[in-house]
């Protein structure tokens, strides 16, 4: 189950769905339980494995290279500049980049007409409430429930944050 708030934007005054996250953030370790649950893999062998992705990802996008993971997608670095262009070609140099960006794109699967049929980590089935409300009829979820007391907060996907920090 998946959560949104009502949301009110300054720029048009107009009113949106934005996604909410409750509780804790899932940890490594249980990541990779579940992982080592679907597989033969130990927890610990899954967990020793993952906790190790994020320096490799880092050296193979650091030659320049993107690194796609079958059934996730694909990673990759961009480059922020100084707001200020400068008037030629001849005056771009690496000084001007003040700042990297992890990129993210899912896997896809696409149809013979080339339209994106599923994203590998977006669940299809899934049902949303609004926080805070009572479920619907048979959910059997406890809708706004906060059980960890976390973050009720949310995040639309501002393409503005800096996920570096």
């Amino acid at each position: 189950m998946a959560f949104f708030r009502r949301i009110q934007k300054k720029v048009n005054d107009l009113w949106y769905p934005q996604s909410v996250t409750w509780g804790k953030a899932v940890t490594t370790r249980e990541v990779a339980d579940e992982l080592s649950v679907l597989s033969t893999v130990t927890r610990g062998d899954t967990y020793a494995v993952m906790e190790n992705l994020g320096r490799v990802l880092s050296n193979f996008m650091g030659q320049g290279r993107t690194v796609k993971i079958d059934g996730i997608g694909t990673f990759y670095y961009t480059a922020t500049s100084t707001k200020r262009g400068v008037q030629t070609a001849e005056e771009v140099s690496a000084s001007l980049i003040n700042g990297v960006r992890v990129r993210f794109l899912p896997e896809v699967e696409r149809n013979s007409g080339r339209q994106v049929t599923t994203r590998s980590m977006v669940n299809t089935k899934i049902v949303w409430e609004e926080w805070g409300k009572l479920p619907s009829s048979g959910s059997g979820n406890q809708g706004g429930s906060n059980p960890d007391g976390g973050n009720q907060g949310g995040n639309d996907g501002d393409q503005g944050e800096n996920p570096l920090g």
